[in-house]
């Protein structure tokens, strides 16, 4: 028997892979389908958001990019749901000479590496997205890159699940006689019996193993236009900030978000969301007409180098699938697919294997 710990998108879409594939799978979590995969944006941006030093985690988001298209349309035959993916690029723009200075570099970085993107003037950004205001100075269009609705894309994924037993509890701790799995003691005391444990449980998840996990909290909000917005998934720079805004079809615009090393303080507060709509404002003057809908808090599962912790993680029959950071949503078919075939008894892909959950040794992953 296997039990998943968390029902964010990575647990279920690992959950919805092992099932197919005939494994007997028990996913447990309180609340399937919230957190943070039901507050993220669902940036699919490896390219767009690319750093110095993110070469390894570069081809990971580029691999689980382009298993998106696949991905949605199985989901769409199997559940009847779409899950909003769409592929118009992603645009990076600059509000002031400094922040074109950096995205400039950056796009020197991204050619180095063989990337497709283009160098943007700001009249040739705003020929994109006119709702732009005329003071921005360029950007950046990568045109590979999309976006997906995570809660659309978990509300297919509870659907998918229709082979899985969900337990609506939260787990205690995880049983371990002999070095080995033996299954995972929910708060009322009761154990389930599995020899195979998979911690997907994101910023929770150094609660039940000893894995470098933290919680990086993030402020988002959610406006909503009567008319088009916005036409694709747009980050800013504004005097060395960062925030997106990413459209639905549907009029819904989210604007996010902070990055906080508060721990789980999920307060939403008036500081974070003023910096997100002064910001938003200074690159969108419009924004600031648009309809009120939503605010959120909630905490990404952050680890020391902020990359995702993939594979076996201590006792035998311990699997972590967590430690995404902002790459959750960008990773769950990838990451689902890894961790069926290590539960399958196969080899991982490639790509995974720079992500292993023993790579923090000798320390054991303790914070």
């Amino acid at each position: 028997m296997i039990v998943v710990i968390g029902a964010g998108a990575v647990g279920l879409g690992i959950a919805w892979r092992a099932s197919q594939r005939g494994l007997p799978v028990t996913l447990v979590d309180p609340e399937p389908g919230g957190g943070a995969s039901h507050v993220a944006a669902g940036m699919l941006t490896p390219v767009g958001e690319l750093q110095y030093g993110e070469e390894q985690q570069l081809r990971l988001g580029i691999d689980s990019r382009d298993r998106y298209p696949e991905f949605a349309a199985e989901l769409a035959e199997r559940t009847g749901v779409d899950i909003g993916y769409r592929k118009e690029g992603n645009l990076s723009v600059a509000y002031d000479g400094d922040d074109l200075a950096f995205l400039t570099d950056q796009h020197r970085f991204q050619e180095s590496l063989g990337l497709r993107t283009e160098l943007l003037t700001g009249r040739e950004c705003r020929r994109l997205e006119p709702m732009l205001a005329p003071s921005v100075r360029g950007g950046i269009l990568a045109p590979d890159d999309g976006s997906v609705d995570p809660r659309r894309l978990v509300r297919a994924l509870l659907a998918a699940c229709e082979d899985v037993e969900i337990v609506r509890r939260k787990v205690r701790e995880i049983v371990v006689e002999g070095g080995a799995v033996r299954g995972v003691r929910l708060e009322d005391g009761g154990v389930l019996a599995a020899d195979r444990v998979v911690v997907a449980a994101g910023s929770w998840s150094a609660d039940l193993a000893d894995l470098p996990v933290r919680p990086v909290k993030g402020q988002i909000l959610r406006l909503h236009s009567p008319y088009p917005f916005l036409t694709r998934a747009t980050r800013g720079l504004v005097r060395g900030f960062s925030l997106y805004l990413v459209p639905r079809p549907d009029g819904e615009l989210v604007v996010g978000a902070t990055q906080e090393e508060l721990g789980f303080d999920s307060r939403v507060t008036a500081g974070g969301l003023w910096e997100l709509l002064r910001d938003a404002r200074a690159l969108f003057p419009g924004v600031t007409e648009l309809e009120f809908k939503e605010v959120n808090a909630s905490f990404r599962p952050g680890s020391p180098d902020n990359s995702p912790l993939l594979g076996p993680a201590g006792p035998d029959g311990l699997i972590a699938a967590t430690g995404h950071y902002r790459n959750g949503i960008l990773l769950t078919p990838l990451t689902a697919d890894a961790i069926a075939d290590l539960l399958e008894g196969k080899e991982p892909p490639e790509a995974i294997r720079p992500f292993g959950a023993d790579r923090f040794a000798p320390t054991g992953g303790s914070r």
